[in-house]
């Protein structure tokens, strides 16, 4: 049987943006840097798909591990296990 839908399936009203912040994405939110150790959000800037991670992560604290290219390295505990996610900084907010 053929698989339907995508990592972004469902994801209509948890990636929807508020009409406040609809329009240009400001460059500072590209450019933000974190040190190792910080804590950070994962929210998902629903215009950019690169560098974004799984739906199901949306909404999860995590701390920075490190930095792989443009991207960080964030380390989050699902249940029992710990997971390590590469996400673009613009869908990073700062605790």
């Amino acid at each position: 049987m053929k698989r339907i839908g995508g990592i972004r399936r469902k994801t209509r009203s948890i990636f929807r943006k508020d009409r406040r912040t609809k329009g240009k994405i400001s460059v500072s939110r590209f450019l933000q840097s974190f040190k190792i150790g910080e804590k950070v959000k994962l929210k998902i800037e629903p215009a950019i798909q690169k560098g974004a991670y799984h739906p199901m992560f949306h909404g999860r604290v995590g701390v920075i591990k490190g930095k792989r290219g443009r991207c960080y390295e964030i380390a989050i505990n699902d249940g029992s296990k710990q997971k390590t996610l590469i996400v673009h900084p613009i869908h990073l907010k700062r605790i």
